[in-house]
């Protein structure tokens, strides 16, 4: 019995071996063009937070027609070539509130070149949004990005 455990692992071992040694070498190649580079350097990352009303409450706030319009009327013609957007919940405590404020919101991801025109951009977008609303803030968090295509 012990000579039969001993063969079908030897058999298995070489088996086993024989896969891992035929599977071909792999590389990553970074893929890019013109408007988009295989690697940039000096692109910045900018999340943008907008509150679309109190969490729980269907009846006021941003509907998700109003939310989309606004994309389609002020953030895709300023980042037409890509953006992402995720639903998040969000609150917050002011002064003297004994509970927080629970909101839900959308996060608005862009990544795009570091230019005085591209954050004029985000900046007319807060506004558009501030406008539309009459929300009185919209956080923004830039951070330097390191991308690839």
């Amino acid at each position: 019995m012990g000579y039969l455990r001993f063969s079908s692992f030897v058999l298995v071992a070489a088996l086993l071996s024989g896969c891992i040694a035929s599977v071909a070498p792999t590389s990553a190649t970074l893929q890019g063009d013109a408007a988009h580079p295989a690697q940039a350097q000096g692109w910045v990352d900018t999340k943008l937070y907008f509150g679309l009303g109190v969490a729980g409450d269907t009846v006021n706030g941003v509907s998700e027609q109003r939310w989309r319009d606004f994309l389609d009327a002020e953030v895709t013609p300023r980042f037409p070539d890509g953006l992402s957007v995720v639903d998040v919940y969000g609150q917050w405590q002011g002064k003297g509130q004994a509970v927080p404020e629970r909101l839900r919101s959308k996060m608005l991801v862009v990544d795009y070149p570091d230019t005085a025109a591209n954050r004029a951009k985000v900046e007319a977008i807060r506004t558009a949004w501030k406008q539309c609303t009459g929300d009185q803030s919209v956080l923004r968090v830039t951070q330097p990005a390191e991308v690839s295509f």
